[in-house]
């Protein structure tokens, strides 16, 4: 009964979650006609009219192309930095460490936007307002708290025993690190550059600030949703979703090798 429970519970999480996802993507791949029907039908007719029309509105290619940039630049930027930081939390015993990781944590308590005016004013003076290094900047502070903690479990889960080892046979302490930490790390550190490409990607409030003629794709929709016909609405909401799928389809086996064995 407890196990018939649970399923249940599982099964109606999944439809809470999924079914409105397979209208967005039922009212992006039909036609506008059928967008505009009430209700809508659980099947697409399977055009690509919404599609077509959506990519080719003026000043999508380019709003999708900042997105993608600015999520990349974030990853690797979140990444570079949680690196050593997060390895510094895992492997070294210091007064105060666990008063520091809430310290790093509670800096997300401030709003975006107390973070964002004056980051704005900064970005003015500096030359990288309205530009894809300044969201990018934005966004990796604001990812950079999880990503540290997330990337000091990960670290915490390497055993100390592989990287001892690894300096008995000649390795440097940075070559240990690099030859034996970081691989058996890789699961936990993509899952992480993951989490902070999706946040970039999905991020709309700061971008709104720290941009004017070059948005990204949601600041782009957001502006524009109130005036837009249903038929963009929902291609737009496709591009915002499918990148989170996308990724966790091609990092897939890393992400379960974080908990369990690899998918063949």
């Amino acid at each position: 009964m407890r196990r018939v429970l649970g399923y249940g519970g599982a099964t109606l999480l999944a439809g809470w979650i999924l079914v409105p996802i397979w209208f967005v993507v039922v009212g992006a791949f039909s036609t506008a006609d059928s967008v505009y029907t009430y209700p809508l039908a659980p099947w697409p007719d399977w055009s690509l009219e919404s599609m077509r029309f959506f990519v080719t509105s003026a000043g999508v290619p380019q709003a999708l192309l900042s997105s993608v940039v600015v999520a990349l630049i974030t990853g690797m930027l979140t990444l570079l930095l949680a690196a050593p930081a997060g390895y510094a939390l895992a492997r070294f015993v210091f007064p105060g460490a666990s008063a520091y990781r809430l310290t790093v944590l509670a800096t997300r308590a401030f709003p975006v936007v107390v973070l964002s005016i004056p980051l704005a004013v900064f970005f003015l003076q500096w030359g990288i307002y309205d530009s894809v290094w300044g969201v990018a900047f934005m966004h990796t502070a604001l990812a950079l708290p999880f990503v540290v903690l997330m990337v000091a479990g990960v670290f915490a889960g390497v055993p100390v025993d592989i990287e001892e080892a690894a300096q008995i046979f000649g390795c440097s302490r940075f070559g240990a690190f690099r030859r034996a930490v970081v691989p058996n790390a890789a699961p936990g550190l993509a899952a992480a550059g993951t989490f902070a490409v999706l946040l970039s990607y999905n991020e709309v409030f700061a971008a709104s600030i720290l941009t004017l003629q070059e948005p990204t794709l949601p600041v782009f929709v957001l502006t524009g949703l109130t005036q837009a016909p249903l038929p963009f609405r929902y291609a737009g909401a496709l591009f915002l979703l499918a990148p989170a799928f996308l990724f966790i389809l091609l990092i897939r086996r890393r992400l379960v090798g974080v908990g369990g064995p690899t998918l063949r």
